[in-house]
């Protein structure tokens, strides 16, 4: 495992709530920052703060450097082709949107098929019905396994010729199911689809490679991995990105406006209408550095380590219920569990009075809910500075709320 000494970069962990040290198991929904990330934030506002590409003068260049050397950052860490492949943007949901806009509207006619899975977030479940709404095309999912996971075959049955557009989670937020891609990406390809991939769940977490993926989009967030919140980015083959319009328009996207007709810039500036998120950007690659420098792969091992340590200690208490592969190896760094008849908000409420954050609601899935046949779950989930010791709090506050609704009751 990762050496305990990781959380030390993080300040806010340095607290107590309610009386007890803070147990952060929330990173599904929003990962913590690296002081690393805060003090790049500070400097770029306190020497560098101006707008990009605009200017000739010395803070105008800084800033365009930062903005722009965190675009190459995010093409290594993802290994695209290309800068012109990377796209800022507010996130994944706003990523997601632009392809169904953009490609979708001009790809998808009445009849074509759209396929996705019941496990999506969302953000990959509405864009979807929007474009489906509008063209006439047919929105299909591929049906889940009783453990959580994707069957080859399945998705074999579901993607036919006229299937125009497959859209999947890499890692699924509720279940932790880590997806085949590359296979399934294979499969879309040979019935000539393309394929987007929701990856904001496996951004932090592991190595992706878009290039071995093949994948024809992939979007995912910064906030999710250490970075900032309203950073995202899509990541688009660019022969298909050149063949998309924009659907934002105004400064910074153009190359000529005239009053009648407008051109746009080359990729891939046409797609960032307005000032652009730059200290996000910058934070962002701030955010990359850490990471790599810490290794994703140990990120991964050790995140794997934590989900199996937790899902033994927590089988351990009667009356718990753990959603999702059981197989460690097959399954991200977080576990989603009911217990007993107590609901989901009410075990938050009692870990959070023991200094405890879990996530309890849908978790923006509610087709995936309704597949479980629960209206809600709670989740615990790992990341890179939680240690064993927050597993050990976790199942003794598991075991609290347990005896506090048991005397209750």
């Amino acid at each position: 495992m990762l050496s305990k000494d990781i959380r030390n970069h993080f300040p806010i962990l340095d607290q107590e709530i309610n009386g007890h040290p803070l147990v952060y198991l929330d990173s599904a929904a929003t990962s913590q920052k690296p002081v690393q990330v805060i003090e790049t934030l500070d400097r770029y506002y306190r020497f560098d703060n101006s707008n990009v590409h605009r200017g000739v003068h010395t803070l105008g260049n800084r800033a365009t450097d930062g903005y722009e050397g965190a675009r190459e950052k995010v093409r290594k860490f993802i290994n695209a082709k290309s800068t012109q492949e990377v796209i800022f943007m507010r996130g994944t949901t706003t990523a997601i949107n632009t392809v169904a806009q953009s490609y979708g509207r001009a790809n998808v006619s009445e009849g074509d098929e759209i396929v996705i899975t019941h496990m999506e977030h969302h953000s990959n479940i509405i864009p979807w019905q929007q474009l489906a709404k509008e063209t006439g095309a047919v929105l299909k999912y591929i049906d889940l396994e009783e453990d959580g996971t994707l069957s080859l075959d399945k998705v074999r049955e579901t993607i036919t010729d006229k299937t125009k557009i497959v859209s999947i989670m890499y890692v699924s937020n509720v279940l932790g199911t880590m997806n085949p891609i590359e296979e399934i990406t294979k499969i879309a390809h040979q019935h000539g689809a393309v394929m987007c991939v929701d990856a904001a769940q496996a951004a932090p977490h592991l190595k992706i490679d878009v290039q071995n993926l093949d994948c024809d989009f992939l979007a995912f967030s910064g906030h999710k991995m250490c970075g900032p919140t309203g950073i995202g980015v899509l990541y688009g083959k660019k022969d298909l990105l050149n063949n998309m319009e924009p659907i934002e328009f105004g400064g910074e996207m153009i190359d000529f406006v005239g009053l009648y007709e407008s051109t746009w810039k080359e990729l891939p500036w046409k797609f960032e209408g307005g000032t652009p998120i730059i200290a996000g950007a910058i934070g962002l690659g701030a955010a990359i550095d850490f990471l790599e420098e810490i290794g994703l792969d140990a990120i991964e091992q050790h995140e794997h380590e934590l989900a199996g340590y937790a899902m033994d200690k927590m089988s351990e208490i009667d009356g718990l219920t753990i959603y999702g592969p059981r197989d460690p190896d097959k399954r991200a760094g977080l576990v989603t569990f009911n217990l007993d008849d107590v609901h989901p908000h009410d075990v938050a409420t009692v870990l959070d009075m023991n200094g405890i954050a879990v996530r309890a609601g849908h978790h923006c899935a509610q087709p995936l809910m309704k597949w479980l046949q629960v209206s809600s779950t709670a989740r615990a989930s790992f990341y890179l500075y939680n240690t064993t010791d927050d597993v050990d709090r976790l199942v003794e506050g598991l075991r609290t709320t347990k005896e506090y609704f048991n005397d209750v009751y």
